[in-house]
């Protein structure tokens, strides 16, 4: 008995010889040369107006995210790393421990983005620079470690004009830009 249901649980997991393993239809290598095969699509090098609108529904998050991120009172860049080039990145960094060893702690608000526009692109090689100026609305002062208003107004919608440069590889995979050049 325990013959038999060792033998029925194996042919349960095992299965059984049917006769049909191994042997293909006659026409199968037929078949296989008619299959197509779907590569991986070759990333978009060109930069057309869908590629455009895109971009700046992109950009205008990254704007946001960039702004806040350099202007909170914490004095430091957390959740805008990614975004920036080592460069911005160094130059945020060190104007961010300037603030902070003078005891400044910056407070902003974003209002809204005004209007995002591309200014130009151009590609060189494999990279893909785009200038965008931005048009946006903030409240925003710095204070001393006492509290006091440096500079700025609390109260005050301020109206800036930024022109920032986007640049990614086009033949990377990641689709994310990075924060290359301010231009004002």
């Amino acid at each position: 008995m325990i013959a038999g249901f060792i033998f029925l649980r194996l042919r349960g997991i095992l299965g059984k010889r049917t006769g049909f393993e191994g042997k293909s239809p006659a026409n199968f290598k037929e078949v296989l040369k008619n299959v197509k095969v779907d590569l991986p699509k070759k990333t978009k090098e060109n930069f057309d107006e869908n590629a455009q609108k895109e971009f700046l529904t992109g950009a205008k998050i990254a704007y946001e995210t960039i702004i806040t991120d350099f202007s909170d009172n914490d004095n430091k860049i957390t959740s805008s790393k990614p975004l920036l080039s080592k460069e911005i990145l160094n130059q945020f960094l060190k104007a961010l421990k300037d603030r902070s060893d003078r005891g400044h702690y910056a407070e902003i608000t974003f209002i809204g983005i005004n209007s995002a526009k591309i200014k130009e692109h151009k590609k060189i090689g494999k990279i893909l620079n785009v200038t965008v100026d931005f048009i946006a609305e903030i409240i925003t002062c710095i204070k001393d470690k006492d509290q006091k208003i440096v500079s700025g107004d609390p109260e005050k919608v301020k109206k800036i004009y930024d022109t920032w440069v986007f640049s990614r590889d086009t033949t990377s995979v990641n689709p994310n830009w990075q924060l290359v050049n301010i231009l004002t």
